[in-house]
């Protein structure tokens, strides 16, 4: 059996072990290190200017400013906002200043966790960033638009890092299985598929996670039959979560959605938030549980509570901003919300109705009267004349025609309001402006 302890297994953490050392062993991001892009040519030209690096943990941030440490002839120092004080902040400027005038070396500080600076440790930095002496590299997991002073911000230019998609998550996972300097590749290691789909699964978009999991099963697996076999149950114990029946791809995950929005559609909270439960002990994105809560806003809900689809867009921001686990908090609230609001499918009946008369119909022109009246020449052609303003009659109404002229006579009823919430005034509002003379 092979000892994994010997002096020819590398030291130091495997994520750490495993940070690319260059642009090109960098995965994913390709839309700010890709070939051509204007980060990768600044990094590449070492003509890098302040930069903040804003995206979820583990999404490479930190490994972005150690690659860039290796393409500058800049000084590169680090420092973290959690534990860093004031007083070492103005050593290390006072450093870069000295480098600067004495040596003629510019100073890169890559500054980790930046939102955690307070004002006055962040203004610090802009005496250093106005004279040149220092080049900004600042990473933060919190919008920087509400995190960053705004005097700091105008200074920088903000580079968003998307969460890894699962090909790049596996991408990495052979990569560290098969790399004999940095990686496991020395020793015997055998990951099943169902092991490592539950490793990509599970570490919702952060390589971090994916690797100090391996890490930590290879190190506690014995060696049997000369391999070092890591199936679904090592998977499951090392990261510490049950791999449920539950594929992304395949018939169970679409029909755990569909039971999901069922529930909700059928005003069951208590079933609803059994399925929520079951995506997110899946490792289910909350980006794609809040898009299906967006469209269930609006195609059973819509008017009859307007509300429910500013909830869910709260619910967005308030996932992106926190994660997972306490992501699941407002999404549990947002699912409760639209389990228990009035339900109406009205508003898709409306739009569908009308967009299958607009393909099978022609309109014709707009009516002279609708026309757009502000444009050079637009009074000559008679545009907006016989135009009737609702404000200037009582109630803000009055009838007139707002159709081309030959649906005018037809004038099709797209929108019928349900009698349930906030709708049933809403029909109450049109009957009155029909029995308007």
């Amino acid at each position: 059996m092979a000892n994994l302890f010997e002096s020819r297994y590398p030291s130091g953490p495997l994520a750490n072990r495993m940070r690319p050392q260059t642009l090109d062993e960098i995965v994913g991001q390709r839309h700010l290190v890709g070939e051509g892009t204007l980060l990768r040519r600044a990094i590449e030209a070492d003509r890098l200017g302040t930069v903040i690096f804003y995206g979820p943990p583990g999404t490479g941030k930190t490994t972005l400013a150690r690659v860039i440490s290796n393409y500058t002839k800049s000084a590169f120092e680090q420092l973290n906002a959690v534990t860093a004080k004031l007083e070492q902040l103005r050593e290390v400027l006072k450093a870069a200043e000295s480098r600067l005038q004495f040596d003629d070396q510019k100073t890169i500080l890559f500054l980790d966790e930046i939102h955690r600076f307070n004002k006055l440790q962040q203004d610090a930095l802009l005496p250093a960033l106005e004279a040149g002496t220092i080049t900004l590299i600042g990473a933060t997991t919190e919008n920087p638009s509400f995190e960053v002073n705004a005097a700091l911000l105008s200074r920088a230019t903000v580079f968003r890092f998307e969460p890894p998609t699962s090909e790049d998550l596996r991408v990495v996972l052979e990569r560290t299985l098969t790399d004999k300097d940095r990686g496991l590749g020395k020793y015997p290691v055998v990951v099943t598929p169902e092991a490592a789909d539950h490793y990509v699964k599970l570490s919702d978009g952060d390589y971090r996670s994916l690797l100090n999991a391996l890490e930590l099963a290879v190190l506690t697996t014995p060696e049997v039959d000369g391999a070092i076999t890591i199936d679904l149950a090592v998977a499951e114990e090392s990261i510490q979560q049950k791999a449920l029946k539950y594929d992304k791809d395949g018939d169970r995950h679409y029909d755990v959605v569909s039971a999901f929005i069922k529930s909700i559609r059928g005003s069951d909270p208590d079933a609803a938030l059994y399925w929520l439960a079951v995506m997110i002990e899946a490792g289910e994105s909350p980006r794609f549980i809040v898009r299906r809560l967006y469209v269930h806003a609006a195609e059973d809900i819509g008017l009859s509570d307007p509300q429910a689809l500013l909830i869910v867009d709260a619910c967005a921001r308030a996932c992106e901003y926190v994660g997972f686990p306490e992501a699941r908090i407002p999404l549990a609230e947002t699912v409760l919300y639209l389990a228990t609001a009035p339900k109406s499918n009205a508003v898709i009946t409306a739009i569908d109705a009308a967009l299958t008369l607009v393909r099978r119909s022609d309109g014709g022109p707009v009516p002279p009267h609708l026309r757009d009246a502000h444009h050079p020449g637009a009074a000559a052609l008679g545009n907006g004349e016989s135009y009737l303003y609702p404000h200037s009659f009582e109630h803000a109404y009055v009838k007139q025609n707002y159709w081309p002229e030959n649906l005018a006579r037809k004038k099709p009823v797209f929108y019928e309001p349900s009698p349930r919430g906030f709708e049933k005034q809403l029909k109450a509002r049109l009957d009155f402006w029909k029995q308007q003379k």
